[in-house]
């Protein structure tokens, strides 16, 4: 009899619940166990777990690789994939496999090398993979020759933080004077150059950014799964433009996407984003965990997170081609089920030790519509 599989899921995002679901619905039918943490109470990815635990406040790194060696053990975990304080676990991978548990993330060289965007651009630069026109600008000066540049080369100047993930921070400079459009509709990205100026004056606090041209769709999203003999096994791309969604094996999008993950060692599931500068593809950014719309690729006939636990596991998939490019869709908001309708919510564990049992909520969750 084949054993079930543990898998712990920590602080991740709430669309992860259609990670969760593709695990269960494994093309094996092997029995898959999802445990997830997270500060929130009301995350959907607790109420989708088959057990959760809330996770304490104020941990340092350090302390928070303690309490996930505790949790590893308690819950008898097989596959740890995290998000949270994830440089911290990577780098103490050879405690997790002591006590049984595989880590479904990178080396600990390349979290350091992409957590800092500049630092991932000029390693990037390094192996031959485009990268765009870029300033670290931690003054109002430097802000200022950096915008004033790009502008004289006829350039959309703007910034984003150095550190940090899914577009927070990431605004547009505009010299437009403030005005009654600015109040109507919703808020958008844009900021005012003397604004920002101003503030950075103003402030004692620290800033570190990085300013570039605002690039141009499509945006491509390659989803790779690379094994620890740094060989990529699957890679497909993730197109939007505009509203419209896609897929793209097209070589001028994988073939730098798999330069960057063989070469640095993004094993496992890694997320590589390109945008348009002119008439070519340059590097976005490169996330080091799974994508939030990982699930997506199902469209294309592919489960990429059973794929990737049984790599995790030392259960090699092989190459991977999807059977199909999936056909255009939108993303749309709507309810979804946290557990199959058919499957009861189960929970063995001491209840002092778990959240309320929650057997159907639904969670607001981006589903696909074709086109």
């Amino acid at each position: 009899m084949v054993s079930r599989v543990r898998v712990w899921l920590n602080r991740t995002y709430a669309e992860n619940v259609f990670f969760m679901d593709q695990l269960r619905r494994n093309p094996s039918d092997r029995a898959v166990e999802i445990h997830a943490t997270h500060a929130d109470p009301d995350s959907p990815v607790l109420a989708a777990a088959d057990t959760a635990d809330l996770e304490p406040e104020g941990l340092s790194p350090a302390g928070y690789v303690e309490y996930a060696l505790d949790q590893c053990a308690r819950r008898g975990i097989d596959v740890f994939v995290p998000r949270l304080h994830q440089a911290a676990i990577v780098a103490h991978r050879a405690e997790f496999t002591a006590a049984g548990t595989a880590l479904l993330a990178p080396t600990p060289e390349a979290v350091a090398v992409f957590e800092d965007k500049a630092t991932a651009y000029e390693a990037v630069r390094s192996v031959g993979v485009p990268v765009p026109p870029w300033w670290r600008v931690r003054t109002a000066d430097e802000l200022l020759c950096a915008v004033e540049e790009l502008e004289s080369a006829g350039h959309k100047p703007c910034f984003k933080p150095a550190a940090g993930a899914g577009g927070v921070g990431f605004r547009v400079i505009t010299r437009s004077p403030f005005s009654l459009a600015d109040l109507a509709g919703f808020p958008g990205p844009y900021v005012r150059l003397d604004s920002v100026i101003e503030a950075l004056t103003r402030t004692e606090e620290p800033v570190d950014w990085l300013v570039m041209p605002r690039l141009e769709q499509p945006e491509v999203s390659v989803d790779c799964l690379t094994g620890t003999d740094n060989r990529v096994r699957l890679a497909v791309g993730r197109t939007k433009n505009g509203r419209r969604r896609g897929f793209t094996v097209d070589e001028q999008w994988l073939e730098p996407a798999r330069l960057v993950a063989e070469g640095f060692g993004l094993h496992h599931l890694s997320n590589i984003q390109f945008r348009m500068f002119g008439d070519r593809p340059v590097l976005l950014d490169v996330n080091t965990r799974p994508a939030g719309g990982l699930h997506q690729l199902s469209l294309c006939g592919v489960n990429v997170p059973w794929a990737a636990v049984r790599l995790a596991l030392g259960e090699d998939p092989g190459f991977i081609e999807p059977p199909f490019l999936g056909p255009d869709y939108t993303v749309v908001s709507g309810s979804h089920p946290l557990l199959p309708a058919a499957r009861p919510r189960q929970r063995v564990e001491p209840a002092e030790t778990l959240l309320p049992a929650v057997p159907m909520q639904a969670a607001s969750a981006a589903e696909v519509l074709p086109l």
